[in-house]
């Protein structure tokens, strides 16, 4: 994997309900910005927003740590569709290689067991689990705010 190629992660997950529109959604782009947006408003709570640069040391950290995962030879038409509950939404360009899906929030491992695709969505779940604690750990470096 060389520093030239291209990366970059895009995660979402979102509804529709009583408080409008509330999402979690990340994105880590090549050149090493992060971009996290939180909007919530249960409670009045509002929308944070947060940018910061990472070293390429933590980028290649990443780019590890998602083509490892083996999400990238995964597909996503056996899995739950959105629904009420909401979606999530995972975009990843490492090199030449571009995947995007989308599905159903996933609540707990017994939503994944109970999948037409148990083994391509358990991937897909621990990475997303991988890369939100990635998330929340840089900003709570970076911020003195709670992501969550």
């Amino acid at each position: 994997m060389g520093t030239e190629e291209e990366f970059y992660v895009r995660y979402y997950t979102g509804h529709m309900g009583k408080h409008g529109h509330e999402f979690l959604e990340f994105e880590f782009r090549g050149d090493g910005k992060i971009r996290y947006a939180n909007n919530s408003n249960y409670r009045n709570d509002s929308l944070i927003r947060k940018e910061m640069d990472v070293s390429k040391t933590m980028l290649k950290e990443l780019k590890r740590i998602v083509s490892e995962s083996g999400v990238m030879e995964e597909d996503d038409k056996l899995w739950p569709k959105r629904n009420v509950v909401g979606r999530q939404e995972l975009e990843i360009r490492l090199g030449n290689e571009h995947i995007s899906f989308e599905t159903a929030k996933i609540g707990s491992l017994v939503d994944v067991q109970e999948s037409q695709d148990p083994e391509g969505l358990r991937i897909f779940y621990y990475l997303v689990q991988d890369l939100k604690c990635l998330v929340f750990s840089l900003i709570s470096l970076h911020f003195k705010i709670k992501p969550i």
